[in-house]
C-alpha cells in the first residue's frame, strides 16, 4: 500500500482481475465438492450455501474492516453508496444460490459454470455500456468488442451442446 490505497498504476489491477479469475474459477468446482460432501442429498446445497456465508463473513466483513483501520480510513457511509452496495451483495449471493440450484438440477460444474463464466460477461458489457456509454454511442463500439461479445456466447453454446459425457 502506498499512500493509504492500493496502488492503480501498473500491473497491479491485471494481478488482482487475475486473481479474482482463479478463485472464482475454483468457485464453482468447490461449492459442488462442497456440497456433496454434506452427504445429505435433499439440505447439502444449503449447508454449503450457508458455509459460504460464513466464509463471506470471515473474508467479505473482516478484511475490509482491517484494510479501513490499518489505513485510517473515514467511517462515513452515503446511503447511496450503501444501497448500491448491498444490491451487489444481495445480487452476488442470488448468484451463488441459483449456482446451487444448479448443481442441484443435476448441472454439472464444469458446463454450469462455464455457461455462468460466458454469460456473466455478456450482461456485464451491455450493461456497463448502457450504463457508461462511449463518446460516440453505441455506434462508436469497436468490432472487437463486439467479436468477444459473440465469441462468449458462442463459447456458452458450445459448452452446452458438447459437455462431457455426450
Amino acid at each position: 500500500m502506498t499512500g493509504g490505497r492500493l496502488s492503480e498504476t501498473g500491473a497491479t489491477w491485471l494481478a488482482f482481475a487475475l486473481l479474482t479469475v482463479v478463485n472464482w474459477g475454483l468457485y464453482g468446482v468447490l461449492l459442488h465438492t462442497g456440497q456433496t460432501a454434506m452427504s445429505d442429498p435433499a439440505h447439502g446445497r444449503y449447508k454449503a450455501f450457508l458455509l459460504v456465508g460464513v466464509a463471506y463473513v470471515l473474508t467479505a466483513v473482516l478484511a475490509p474492516l482491517a484494510v479501513l483501520a490499518t489505513v485510517g480510513a473515514s467511517w462515513s457511509f452515503p446511503a447511496r453508496g450503501v444501497l448500491w452496495s448491498l444490491a451487489a451483495g444481495v445480487t452476488g449471493a442470488a448468484g451463488a444460490f441459483f449456482v446451487l440450484l444448479a448443481f442441484a438440477a443435476k448441472g454439472s460444474p464444469a458446463v454450469v459454470m462455464s455457461i455462468v463464466f460466458a454469460g456473466a460477461p455478456i450482461v456485464n458489457a451491455f450493461v456497463a455500456t448502457a450504463l457508461h456509454p462511449p463518446a460516440g454511442g453505441w455506434s462508436a463500439l469497436r468490432w472487437q468488442f463486439v467479436a468477444g461479445i459473440l465469441l462468449a456466447a458462442a463459447g456458452g453454446y458450445l459448452v452446452v451442446s458438447y459437455k462431457p459425457g455426450t
